[in-house]
């Protein structure tokens, strides 16, 4: 399992950097991104102690840990500046809080995270077919989850990414044990998003490609 979407006591989360990695390794996973949610106000001090802490984290738990943010809840035309600071302070992955369904997300994050080049738009909701087409030409994937919640729009997002050759990524956005994806759960909520056996192999196999690009 790769996960690339994972919250900590840094956020929202219930558990240190160094407890989640252990527990997802215990289980089998390969890699985890930490993305805790992040503004203009702790995007600094959120990488500083993933980078800190991944290498101790790497050479015994033999796991790999991306330091990378969420950007939450941060107007639109702000998103692109953002990425630029995350980025240039050492983050590996951006990720941004889509419009989902069951949060008041501003109208047109999901346009402007796609525009600012970021890394994957987690739960984009109901995301316009327009949005999904700039992914697919800008390369930026799109969320699968299984996040309660979250996950409601998965159908729509996978149908619609399916049509217009968007990438698409299965993530957890972990904020607890119980959270924690094994392989086989994984491809579930893939299937049960409507996608064909193939297609959540393909998607699977969109997350190993991902972690290749970004760890040469």
């Amino acid at each position: 399992m790769i996960d690339f979407h994972m919250h900590t006591l840094g956020s929202d989360g219930e558990l240190l950097i160094s407890e989640l990695a252990r527990r997802a390794s215990v289980i089998g996973y390969r890699a985890i991104a930490i993305t805790d949610h992040c503004d203009f106000s702790n995007v600094e001090e959120l990488i500083k102690a993933t980078l800190k802490v991944k290498p101790y984290i790497e050479k015994h738990y033999k796991i790999t840990v991306l330091a990378g943010i969420e950007i939450t809840h941060v107007p639109h035309e702000d998103i692109g500046k953002l990425t630029e600071i995350a980025r240039s302070l050492g983050a590996q992955i951006v990720i941004v809080h889509g419009e989902t369904v069951v949060e008041p997300v501003a109208k047109g994050t999901n346009r402007a995270a796609i525009e600012a080049g970021v890394d994957i738009l987690a739960h984009p909701g109901l995301i316009s077919k327009a949005d999904v087409m700039l992914a697919a030409r800008r390369g930026v994937a799109l969320e699968i989850t299984s996040r309660k919640g979250h996950s409601l729009t998965n159908g729509h997002v996978a149908r619609l990414s399916i049509e217009c050759g968007a990438k698409l990524v299965i993530d957890s956005d972990s904020h607890c044990i119980s959270d924690l994806l094994t392989a086989d759960m994984a491809k579930s909520v893939l299937l049960g998003a409507s996608l064909t056996e193939a297609e959540a192999e393909m998607v699977i196999n969109n997350n190993r490609e991902l972690l290749k690009r970004i760890v040469k």
